[in-house]
């Protein structure tokens, strides 16, 4: 013989909210039929393990489809209304039944569900608002970065073909005088490039500030420092191969952000992006080590930059014993970005493999 169970109930303008009291409830069948709810199914409720079921007569309009969902100690129903409104009763029958009780963990007035409603549409009207600030704040982010990259690709790529042809055409005399024909956009390029280090230290690039720092002061301490402020070293063969070192790093790194601003990854830009720098980091870290090297003596002789000191003492400290310390400094330097990078280039590859498996 079925029984009947203990059901709570709630309404909100759109919806009915039913709780069936029914332990590991079997067998559900929920179904409407011309406004009225039918309900049967096995479980423990009131009276014991034994079958249960209930029929309600709702008082206005409901929607044929039903959603319920059974948990552990309850049956969750869900009948939306036909019309959005304000039930007085739930049922038809001017007399509740016994077993049809309020639901009051989920009972409000109707002012209250009123206020309800308002509350969730400012939620979302706060929420979309947010959405749409995030998107802008995301799309002028992309757009920066972009920019910033394509200019940085297209002006290494300058320096790097111009060397190339000029390599070509004009042979062992186009290493004398690099810095005359390539200094100033390198200059240019190495200056934009200390962006790098607020991007990072802002958050507007998810990347370490310590190696980028390390590399933008290094680059631009040989650039400004050594070649800059000695024209003795402007016709210096290393002149060439440290630039061209640097622009072929760059010419592979630089596209690889661009594309990345958009998700977009093309296989081969990306494995020499992270695996052209091997050999050619040490190699530039090296040219540039020589041209520190080169330039020792020119500032013992020349006194630039030397640090004088009182007329008793009758000399100075030249700069070169800084220059003696900037090469430990350098190796040191190669030392924590090679580690780094050999993390990134791990962490890339391991995890694109992984996802392959």
């Amino acid at each position: 013989m079925a029984l009947t169970p203990l059901v709570y109930w709630a309404q909100r303008h759109e919806e009915i909210y039913l709780r069936v009291e029914l332990i590991d409830a079997q067998n559900i069948a929920v179904h409407v039929h011309e406004n009225i709810l039918q309900f049967r199914a096995q479980g423990h409720g009131a009276k014991g393990q034994n079958q249960y079921k209930f029929s309600l007569d709702f008082l206005l309009p409901v929607k044929p489809e039903v959603s319920y969902k059974s948990t552990q100690r309850q049956v969750n129903i869900t009948v939306r209304k036909e019309q959005r409104g304000w039930w007085e009763r739930l049922i038809i029958q001017e007399r509740k039944p016994v077993f049809l009780v309020p639901d009051f963990d989920r009972w409000l007035d109707e002012s209250d569900a009123e206020m309800e409603i308002r509350e969730k549409e400012e939620k979302r009207n706060r929420l979309k608002a947010s959405r749409r600030k995030e998107e802008g704040f995301v799309s002028l982010k992309t757009g920066y970065l972009f920019v910033y990259n394509l200019v940085q690709f297209l002006g290494f790529s300058w320096i790097f073909v111009n060397m190339t042809v000029r390599l070509f055409i004009f042979g062992q005399d186009s290493l004398y005088d690099t810095f005359h024909t390539i200094s100033d956009v390198m200059f240019f390029c190495q200056i934009l490039a200390t962006v790098e280090v607020l991007n990072a230290a802002f958050g507007v690039v998810r990347t370490g500030v310590s190696p980028t720092l390390i590399q933008v002061v290094g680059r631009n301490f040989i650039l400004f420092i050594i070649f800059g402020s000695l024209e003795e070293m402007h016709h210096r063969p290393v002149v060439f191969f440290v630039f061209y070192l640097w622009s072929a790093i760059e010419m592979f790194r630089y596209p690889f952000y661009m594309l990345g601003c958009f998700n977009t990854e093309w296989k081969t830009l990306t494995w020499l992006r992270y695996t052209i720098w091997i050999p050619l980091y040490p190699l530039g870290v090296l040219a540039e080590a020589v041209a520190v090297i080169q330039s020792i003596p020119i500032f013992d002789e020349t006194k630039v930059f030397s640090i004088p000191l009182p007329k008793v003492i009758g000399t100075s400290i030249s700069f070169s014993y800084v220059l003696h310390i900037y090469l430990v400094l350098m190796f040191l330097g190669l030392y924590i970005n090679f580690r780094h990078l050999y993390k990134q280039r791990k962490r890339r590859f391991h995890t694109k493999k992984r996802k392959a498996n």
